[in-house]
């Protein structure tokens, strides 16, 4: 079953939302959450089917996807939102989805996880250095230094991401920049990236991962060969990147011992 939700946000955005709920759902019981992001960062999530989440759903997981401010659909002004301010009041608007569903009663906050791709890949790298309130995450393709991601991506219209160009002033690509929150990073991040990547290329997923490392937070770096932007475009990477999601999750639930990693 899957329920439309709309929720306030700071600065009284309203934001809409889904919840993908397993099978035979209980609403007295407390359920594992996945909160996924969608890329872009102005795409925009819709009703269609989507496999993935009904099989992780199937799995005993209830799944959050929503449309931040950002997203497209909801008018000039609401995509316009995150101009210059990127990754910004979005992960606000993320959180209170998030506690929106809480607030129902359903969800255990002991075992709550995140992950998306792209855009999504930046948010769930932000998301970490934000806060500890998730068990597990999965940066998926992301962008985590926007000084170095300018000249190596090829999307060039990512040279005016932010109001000044990095050799004139730098400041704002940093700190919006995920790497430099990676000190405040507990939660266990696993990051998949495909090898042949030119949108956001593999060493923005090396240098988190490096960083990681150096900080002694437990990861995981796969890379996908004969993929680019994304991890998915062949089946048999598309069960991999739902199997490696899952298990990494399914490693670090809280409560359970930690077991190989994927």
């Amino acid at each position: 079953e899957v329920e439309e939700i709309w929720y306030e946000s700071v600065e009284d955005f309203q934001i809409q939302g889904w919840i993908v709920k397993p099978p035979d759902f209980d609403p007295d019981r407390q359920y594992p959450l996945m909160l996924a992001i969608h890329g872009g960062p102005h795409g925009m999530y819709n009703v269609g089917f989507n496999f993935g989440w009904q099989e992780h759903a199937a799995n005993g997981y209830i799944v959050l996807y929503t449309n931040p401010r950002g997203s497209s659909g909801y008018g000039s002004s609401f995509g316009n939102a995150i101009k210059n301010a990127y990754p910004g009041k979005d992960y606000d608007d993320l959180m209170n989805g998030v506690d929106e569903v809480i607030a129902r009663g359903w969800v255990d906050e002991s075992n709550m996880f995140v992950y998306g791709c792209s855009g999504g890949g930046v948010l769930t790298s932000w998301v970490v250095g934000q806060t500890d309130r998730f068990a597990a995450a999965s940066a998926n393709c992301p962008v985590t230094n926007w000084l170095s991601f300018v000249g190596t991506t090829d999307g060039i219209g990512w040279y005016r991401n932010f109001e000044n160009f990095p050799w004139d002033d730098p400041s704002e690509h940093l700190r919006r920049s995920p790497l430099m929150y990676v000190g405040n990073v507990s939660t266990p991040t696993m990051l998949m990236t495909g090898v042949n990547d030119l949108r956001t290329p593999m060493p923005q997923t090396e240098e988190y991962y490096a960083a990681l490392k150096v900080m002694g937070v437990p990861t995981a770096m796969i890379r996908f060969n004969e993929e680019w932007h994304g991890t998915s475009s062949k089946p048999s990477n598309f069960l991999r990147t739902q199997l490696f999601l899952r298990k990494w999750f399914d490693m670090h639930s809280r409560g359970r011992p930690v077991t190989d990693a994927p």
